[in-house]
């Protein structure tokens, strides 16, 4: 059970009424600078400038993915180099390495749910390559026996899976989570696939709003939690709280799949989830809300705090109030936490590494990676790149900084080549970016 359902029926008729004339009035566009006036927050990071909502229209742009010339790579900072580390995969979303370096990726993509859609995809006509016809729900095994940074050995390591994301490996058990619960299975170390039979031992609210059917999987501090990220249904509740049950969460649960219990809420999507090194605070990469113009609302990356609410729907960054949520939760707008880093509007922030390793030059260790899908919600592109946010003592110390780029090949006509979203460290210290738009993992070496 949700821990903060609510809804009004006047509400819901407000958003219905929105939906069907295409946006808010000039009213309701005043009441929301009033009630929710542009104002300059300060985070741990830099400030943040929020215009009020509405301050420019909400419009869609969505990317047309063009894939990758022969001998053209995303672009890093001076001292790396990038190389293709594995292509010809379909939709890679997330990787995961385990103890003995084979690498584990996740093959998965929003599927269609009516006709129009089936339609669209059956024809591959989404030129973000977002919905296809249908989803590999695989995860492949990549291992790289010479160590020379290119695999050499690829095996379906589990097949028949349903929208895979989230993997963890914990105490001779290999988790999955799927888009609608949580499996064990029983992992034999160097074994190159699973064939014994699985456990369903969690299950969870299926699909989402967009891309968020993806559910992320991490083991806490000692191994003796499961932590899994479970994103909205909806962009901002607008079918109810009812179908929002268990959703914009992290939940915690025992390896057993007992004990469920929110162990923080209110975050949108918060697909990214890592800790902090030498800490044992959780932290999560969240992509925020849509259509309340190009500057709102910025994704973010916060420390995800037990028992914490951070603001869906009701607010934003802060205890900014939603309009289209005005007056349903004030109790909860007055809880919700202030995240430490914002990583800008609709970039669609997913993927969270903590650099651990010591391969890279000083100033990126203990740092965050993160993957940034790209926009369709904003008159410009925004996102399409990795970045990276320095950290010190386990908190932020500056503000976000490009690391991976190159992604965008003419935003004129709409075209990137790729969309970076899982990020991943070798057992080099190399980083391991999915890039599921382009079918293709690069990595990234110091030089």
């Amino acid at each position: 059970m949700n821990r903060f359902p609510s809804s009004t029926t006047s509400a819901w008729a407000t958003l219905a009424l929105l939906a069907a004339c295409g946006g808010p009035s000039k009213q309701e566009k005043a009441e929301a600078a009033t009630t929710t006036p542009a104002d300059t927050v300060a985070t741990a990071a830099s400030p943040v400038n929020l215009p009020e909502p509405y301050a420019t229209k909400s419009v869609t742009k969505r990317s047309k993915v063009i894939g990758w010339p022969a001998g053209k790579m995303p672009t890093a900072p001076a001292g790396f180099v990038v190389t293709k580390y594995a292509d010809g995969l379909v939709s890679p979303r997330n990787t995961y390495v385990l103890p003995n370096g084979d690498v584990l990726v996740a093959e998965a993509n929003t599927v269609p749910t009516d006709v129009k859609e089936k339609v669209t995809a059956q024809l591959e006509l989404d030129p973000s390559k977002s919905l296809r016809a249908r989803s590999a729900n695989r995860i492949t095994l990549l291992r790289d026996t010479n160590k020379d940074g290119t695999p050499d050995t690829r095996t379906t390591f589990l097949a028949g899976l349903n929208q895979p994301f989230g993997m963890a490996l914990l105490e001779g058990n290999f988790y999955v989570a799927n888009t609608d619960g949580v499996w064990r299975y029983p992992y034999k170390s160097g074994a190159t696939s699973i064939s014994g039979k699985g456990e369903k031992i969690l299950t969870l609210p299926a699909g989402g709003y967009n891309n968020h059917w993806t559910r992320n999987l991490l083991a806490g501090p000692g191994g003796r939690k499961l932590y899994i990220s479970v994103g909205s249904a909806s962009n901002v509740a607008e079918h109810g709280m009812k179908e929002e049950e268990r959703r914009a969460n992290v939940l915690e649960i025992n390896p057993d799949g007992s004990g469920e219990r929110v162990y923080a809420a209110g975050l949108r999507n918060p697909v990214g989830l890592d800790w902090a090194p030498g800490t044992q605070t959780l932290w999560s990469a969240v992509n925020e809300r849509d259509e309340l113009g190009d500057e709102l609302v910025p994704d973010y990356l916060t420390s995800v705090q037990p028992g914490k609410f951070y603001g869906w729907p009701y607010a934003y960054f802060g205890q900014k109030e939603d309009p289209r949520r005005k007056g349903e939760r004030p109790d909860l707008v007055q809880q919700t936490v202030l995240p430490e880093v914002a990583l800008g509007p609709h970039t669609a922030s997913l993927g969270l590494a903590f650099y651990k390793a010591s391969a890279f030059p000083q100033k990126y260790r203990n740092g965050a990676f993160i993957g940034q899908h790209g926009s369709w919600n904003r008159s410009a592109f925004s996102g399409y790149k990795v970045v990276f946010v320095p950290f010190s003592n386990g908190r932020p110390s500056g503000p976000m900084e490009d690391f991976l780029t190159g992604f965008i090949a003419n935003e004129a006509d709409k075209e990137v080549y790729g969309r970076p979203v899982g990020i991943t460290a070798l057992p080099d210290g190399s980083l391991l970016v999915a890039d599921d738009a382009a079918d293709t993992l690069w990595r990234v070496a110091a030089r």
